[in-house]
């Protein structure tokens, strides 16, 4: 399991944030001197190039969300305008896309931030043109709501571009979509101007998703191990019954793809920052704000656990925890990962964005004064940062695309590169992993600077 450097702070760490953030700028500009529209989203890196691949264009916001927090964390105007102008340009479709479940990655990364720079007073403000980010992040929310499955007994959920049988844990991080566009007063209209609460809808998907995709070690799960998670829950949409668990992108329905598993840690602990946000009458048809919370803490912490659990001893995962060259490693968990290895790759995105849930936790029992679990959980997200922000994950090759190296994509579609003489993926960036990266980046450079952080709903 990790070790947790108990004494690391996020000052301690400036020097590394900002030359993550000096690497950041010229690979931004690199890939994007050189992208055009036509090569479809940016996913993937092969030698150093990003690539596209056409499954789902799920990370053209991460591209021109980089750019934005390239601008919050540096005061680089170019940048500003290179994400700003290519939400205008490029980001209008996805707004509209009613075939995925990754609104909360696409529009909040683009116009989400562009709204959050605005009312943090990062850039002037325009009421017009804060009316359209808005308008974009109402009109998001209400698409990605409307990709229901009801199971009936006011039960459902948001389901996966597989299809309305399909519950994806990385759906968790796109409720924002729907949390924004609540905040904004919005709601999703259908027929006979039936109208449906996106709060509703939020909250719904996620406790279906804390029964089904996340296990307990108790009940249902007694034969199970606590804070593991599956990627897919597969559901007979004829009578709303739970099928089976399943996945696509980890080695079985029975082990834990690791970045699903962080998707979960992260999604659930920024939803507790928002449940704080709002009023106790709003949620009292839900059992009330205390009863959520403390659902949405369970998960949150119990996954948590089990991901300080699973990583190894610098904090850094393998893509699944089950997967089956793992035994070849030997006591793998108690020393750092090993990218460069002949047997499974690490995945470096997966640790990126569980760094970030970590953080929010960790902040988040804080601001309650529970010290003890606080600073557990931050602790441990300064331990994976320092070792994410350096050798050999950041790229400081500069003619290489990447940030975050050693990403994963999809092991069992075999699409991640393997460098010849090699054989395993090793040594690549993710579109995902980079802009977490930076996300986590700048919620440290905001910690060290001892000023506030930011979430998706300012």
């Amino acid at each position: 399991m990790i070790e947790i450097d108990p004494t690391v702070t996020a000052l301690d760490l400036a020097p590394q944030l900002h030359r993550l953030f000096e690497l950041s700028a010229q690979k931004i500009r690199r890939l994007h001197d050189r992208w055009h529209p036509s090569d479809g989203a940016p996913v993937f890196t092969v030698e150093g190039r990003y690539t596209s691949r056409g499954w789902t264009e799920w990370t053209q916001g991460f591209q021109f969300g980089s750019a934005l927090l390239q601008f919050d964390a540096t005061g680089d105007r170019s940048f500003l305008e290179l994400g700003r102008q290519a939400t205008l340009q490029h980001m209008a479709s996805h707004i509209s896309h009613v075939g995925v479940h990754d609104h909360g990655f696409n529009n909040l990364s683009t116009y989400g931030n562009l709204r959050r720079l605005m009312n943090e007073g990062k850039i002037p403000g325009d009421p017009w043109e804060h009316r359209f980010y808005e308008l974009a992040l109402k009109l998001s929310g209400a698409v990605q709501a409307a990709r229901w499955t009801d199971l009936g007994d006011d039960q459902g959920f948001i389901f996966s571009f597989n299809g309305p049988h399909s519950l994806f844990a990385d759906t968790m991080r796109s409720l924002r979509s729907l949390a924004v566009a609540h905040r904004l007063g919005h709601a999703l209209m259908s027929e006979k101007d039936r109208k449906i609460s996106l709060l509703h809808r939020l909250i719904r998907h996620a406790e279906c998703t804390a029964r089904h995709n996340v296990y307990f070690g108790r009940g249902r799960d007694a034969y199970d191990v606590p804070g593991r998670v599956a990627h897919e829950s597969i559901f007979n949409v004829r009578d709303g019954s739970y099928r089976c668990p399943s996945t696509q992108q980890g080695y079985s329905p029975f082990t834990t793809w690791t970045r699903g598993h962080a998707w979960i840690l992260c999604g659930y602990a920024e939803q507790l920052e928002f449940l704080e946000s709002l009023d106790n009458r709003e949620l009292e048809p839900y059992g009330g704000k205390r009863t959520l919370t403390q659902r949405f803490r369970e998960v949150a912490e119990t996954t948590a656990n089990y991901y300080l659990e699973q990583a190894c001893s610098d904090g850094i995962v393998y893509w699944d925890t089950g997967a089956p060259g793992l035994m070849r490693l030997g006591d793998y968990r108690n020393r750092p990962a090993e990218p460069d290895n002949d047997w499974e790759p690490v995945d470096s995105s997966a640790a990126c964005i569980a760094a970030q849930g970590l953080l929010r936790l960790g902040l988040y029992l804080r601001a309650r004064s529970e010290d003890a679990l606080a600073e557990r959980y931050t602790q441990a997200a300064l331990t994976i940062a320092r070792r994410l922000f350096a050798a050999p994950y950041l790229s400081e090759n500069l003619t290489h695309e990447g940030l975050i190296l050693h990403s994963v994509y999809h092991r069992p579609n075999g699409w991640d590169h393997t460098p010849p003489g090699k054989s395993i993926p090793m040594g690549e960036a993710s579109m995902w992993g980079d802009y977490h990266a930076r996300e986590l980046a700048l919620l440290l450079l905001r910690e060290a600077a001892g000023e506030p952080g930011f979430c998706f709903f300012t």
